[in-house]
């Protein structure tokens, strides 16, 4: 693989203007930021660009907006909540990226942050538009891109702007990520188990037959799992399955084979009349008509508590069942408290990634250890199916 620039320590950046391409895309309700992990990560390197007298111009987007600008989507809250913790002068640019754009930002000094409102008010930042990425290049003297997690996207801000800019470099949260993917894919210790959840089959199959060559177990949950019992012919009643998943599962089986991987699927599960009830442990065989699987059941956290005991590296995305409901986060519980207890007590290697995973582990409210929590989600598994990323690759 082609070496990544990543952003020297040691650089001198005193007095020049560095783009730097986060990720706060944080969940707001009213325009209150309801988690404040994303910003709190960045904050560190944020900080120590200020020590270094840099003037730091911060690039985001946050949601999806439309052609208007949406104002629940307006990064202000963020800017706020930088204002309070850096202690610096911070400035927020809500003007237009016209040919005098670069006058706007002329009156930063040392160690000052600009932000600039959400990046996709601007069309032409989906658009990985020319003109708008020479804007954006011309602001600064060096680029960094410490945003993983948007890096599988061909937009102006992770990819183009390296075009029309001298140097560009990956940063520190960036470097994180990847060398903790490539803890799992490529530096691994064996036995590898994969725990595979959430609730699509179709969106994951290209990442899982890629997996199936590098681990040596591949661990099936959540409602994605609902497809391999119908595959083995158990009815699942009214439990969410996705139509003509027959040829992928047997591929995955195939593609298992020829790489001596062992694929396991749930042996019993908790069922419930809906989303919002009770639930009974049951075995497979006796699943009705009216029932929907939502968690895993006993015998099949056993099995997978003996699975992650035997293994030396495990990857876990997507959640075991309908965590939101408390009756139905037993088996996402479990497994997060099993892989937290090898991590510290045998320096098992976990990496967890995707978004409903991380939800799930914050619900539990547990106090849980791993080697690496990845917060980016397409990006992730883009990388470990081995795709070459956009905002990866012009940055080698």
């Amino acid at each position: 693989m082609d070496k990544i620039n990543f952003f020297p320590d040691n650089l001198d950046v005193q007095n020049k203007k560095i783009i730097l391409r986060l990720d706060l895309n944080v969940p707001l309700k009213d325009k209150v930021i309801k988690d404040y992990t994303r910003i709190d990560l960045c904050l560190p390197f944020i900080k120590r660009l200020i020590e270094k007298k840099a003037k730091i111009i911060i690039i985001s987007h946050l949601g999806r907006p439309k052609e208007k600008k949406d104002p629940a989507l307006s990064l202000m809250p963020i800017y706020k909540y930088l204002k309070k913790t850096l202690q610096t002068n911070v400035y927020f640019f809500m003007g237009k990226f016209d040919n005098e754009v670069k006058d706007k930002f002329s009156h930063l000094k040392e160690g000052e942050v600009i932000l600039i409102e959400n990046i996709r008010y601007f069309k032409e930042e989906t658009e990985d538009d020319d003109n708008f990425s020479e804007k954006l290049g011309s602001l600064g003297d060096i680029y960094i891109n410490d945003a993983f997690s948007c890096s599988h996207r061909k937009q102006a801000s992770v990819h183009k702007i390296t075009k029309y800019i001298n140097i560009s470099f990956a940063g520190p949260l960036f470097k994180k990520e990847i060398d903790a993917i490539n803890l799992v894919i490529r530096n691994k210790k064996e036995p590898v188990t994969c725990i595979i959840g959430g609730s699509k089959i179709s969106t994951k199959i290209n990442v899982i037959t890629s997996l199936l060559e590098k681990i040596n177990n591949l661990i099936i949950v959540g409602a994605m799992a609902n497809n391999f019992l119908v595959y083995k012919n158990f009815k699942v009643g009214k439990s969410l399955v996705e139509n003509n998943t027959k040829v992928i599962i047997e591929k995955i089986y195939n593609k298992a084979v020829e790489n001596n991987c062992e694929i396991m699927i749930p042996e019993d599960c908790i069922v419930g009349t809906s989303f919002e009830g009770n639930g009974k442990n049951k075995d497979l065989d006796k699943i009705q008509d009216n029932e929907i699987i939502l968690d895993i059941g006993f015998n099949t956290i056993k099995s997978i508590k003996k699975k992650i005991d035997q293994s030396n590296t495990v990857l876990w995305n997507g959640p075991a069942g309908y965590f939101e409901n408390e009756n139905f986060a037993n088996g996402t519980r479990s497994i997060a408290k099993t892989i937290s207890k090898n991590t510290l007590e045998r320096s098992l290697i976990s990496v967890l990634g995707g978004g409903d995973t991380l939800a799930a582990i914050k619900k539990s409210k547990s106090e849980l250890s791993f080697s690496h929590l990845s917060t980016a989600g397409g990006a992730f598994l883009e990388y470990l199916e081995g795709k070459d990323l956009p905002g990866l690759s012009v940055l080698k």
